[in-house]
């Protein structure tokens, strides 16, 4: 299942650092984040509850850009 999300991010840069964390998630299939639409497409692993994953990528993100933002 894949899902949008809108994101704010400063520069491409960090959002390729999104991008990253976003990947390394449990959960989470892939990620690709668009710094031009600000937009963050996820796709999860079968079976998972994206709501809870979610929630994961959102603290990866914070991790490695603390400025940065998912909107759920």
């Amino acid at each position: 299942m894949k899902k949008t999300y809108k994101i704010d991010v400063d520069c491409a840069n960090c959002a390729n650092k999104m991008e990253e964390a976003a990947k390394k998630t449990a959960g989470v299939k892939n990620a690709v984040v668009n710094f031009m639409m600000l937009k963050m497409i996820v796709e999860f692993e079968e079976g998972q509850d994206p709501k809870s994953v979610m929630q994961a990528v959102r603290a990866n993100c914070k991790k490695v850009e603390d400025d940065c933002e998912i909107f759920l």
